[in-house]
């Protein structure tokens, strides 16, 4: 039974393992793929499981029967991607991990947890942050909604789920806000100006160890590896370059024309 039949809400969190943007990055391999050796929960994920919790919380909690599940796919250490999810809250965790995986752009990525969220099914809202920030691409909330046949709301600051099961965003821009509104099941992405996501405190921490994760194969999902990884991507990097070392800058030096030489300089850059 699902929440537009009374039931229980059931909520699926897309969590990504990305580097950790206090560190530079480096691509790696014949492939250029990003180094993932120091990495982290996304931090724009915290955003959609500190929303994915609210919504729940606001029907009652886990209590009542309302869940979230946090999913996530990578390597066996992206596994700490859905641990910290358990840490602050979600009920239990998915990772789908299978090395024919390595190399997946958002085409591929998309095609994997589209199927996997088939595979698991009854999820009510499924909601992703409003990007990676290792990729950056902030489509594949986009391509699930489409593979997926849902409705989506992407880019929102706050959710909302009314007494008719109709779930409300608020978009924001600089200038203005518009509220979108879509039925259930429904696609999201959340923006980080929404509520700042919580801490793990001790009791969630402890609690977590208890919580469920299941792994799930490609063969698990009825994927053949020719679909996901480098071989059913879309996008390839054929080349890459190193950055090229940050050069001295021009010092002015004032000796009473301090003005007159920075707009030299900038109009000789063409920036005036």
């Amino acid at each position: 039974m699902s929440v537009t039949s009374g039931g229980p809400l059931k909520v699926l969190v897309l969590v990504k393992y990305v580097p950790d943007a206090q560190f530079d990055r480096h691509l790696t391999g014949a492939d250029h793929s990003i180094d993932r050796s120091e990495s982290i929960l996304s931090e724009l994920d915290e955003y959609a499981i500190e929303s994915a919790l609210q919504l729940v919380e606001a029907r009652g909690g886990a209590k009542a029967g309302n869940t979230v599940t946090a999913l996530t796919m990578g390597p066996e250490r992206a596994a700490a991607a859905v641990k910290k999810a358990l840490q602050m809250g979600a009920t239990d965790g998915v990772h789908v991990c299978d090395r024919a995986l390595a190399g997946s752009d958002a085409s591929a990525t998309s095609l994997a947890l589209a199927t996997a969220i088939e595979h698991l099914g009854g999820f009510d809202v499924v909601i992703a942050g409003m990007a990676s920030t290792d990729g950056e691409t902030s489509i594949v909330p986009a391509q699930l909604a489409e593979r997926l046949g849902l409705p989506q709301l992407t880019l929102v600051s706050s959710l909302e789920l009314g007494d008719d099961a109709m779930l409300s965003g608020r978009r924001d821009s600089d200038t203005t806000s518009t509220m979108l509104q879509a039925p259930l099941p429904a696609i999201v992405s959340v923006t980080d100006q929404g509520e700042e996501p919580r801490y793990p405190n001790f009791k969630g921490i402890m609690g977590a160890k208890k919580k469920k994760t299941t792994t799930l194969a490609l063969a698990d999902l009825g994927l053949d590896a020719s679909q996901v990884g480098t071989a059913g991507s879309w996008t390839h990097v054929e080349d890459a370059q190193a950055r090229p070392p940050r050069t001295a800058g021009t010092v002015i030096t004032d000796e009473g024309d301090a003005g007159v030489q920075l707009v030299d300089f900038l109009a000789g850059k063409k920036l005036l």
